[in-house]
């Protein structure tokens, strides 16, 4: 089941994984004005991502890009890794829906690690604005970047968590 809120309250809600603790440790800098893992962020173009590995298995794509009409995004969900997403600049909405719920278009596994899902009906919207996390399990089909008022950039990071 996905969980959302601040950094605080996911640290709270997963304080028995231990397996967070370099996300933790790397959002917190990410969060902070001015910290080398911010102005990295912030020098990112739009468009563009940056791989950012934090050992253990678990890696971040730091994101910059525009938010889309929510007919250009499409449902996603992993199952080798778990997503914590974290908005640092701008505001979005995401979708989430159990993957039970949503019927398969393409399966990019274990390669890619992403399976894609045909459109679908009723489902739970988060809106994310700057510190705003979401995390993603593997049953969490999720269609993250979608536009709020009018398109708006994001600066956000994709911390990928290894599942085992």
């Amino acid at each position: 089941m996905a969980l959302f809120g601040s950094l605080s309250t996911l640290q709270h809600q997963l304080a028995d994984a231990p397996r967070f603790a370099s996300t933790y440790a790397y959002l917190a800098e990410l969060l902070t004005p001015g910290s080398p893992a911010r102005n990295r962020l912030d020098k990112i173009e739009v468009g563009k991502s940056e791989k950012v590995d934090l050992g253990g298995g678990v890696f971040a794509m730091e994101q910059v890009y525009m938010t889309k009409p929510s007919s250009d995004v499409v449902w996603e969900s992993h199952r080798a890794y778990i997503d914590v997403q974290v908005v640092v600049v701008g505001d979005e909405y995401l979708e989430v829906n159990d993957v039970g719920a949503l019927v398969v278009s393409e399966d990019h596994t274990p390669g890619k690690d992403v399976l894609f899902y045909r459109p679908s009906a009723p489902t739970s919207k988060l809106r994310l604005g700057p510190g705003g996390c979401a995390v993603f399990f593997p049953v969490d089909g999720h269609r993250p970047s979608m536009v709020v008022a009018e398109p708006l950039l994001v600066r956000k990071t994709v911390v990928k968590v290894p599942v085992a």
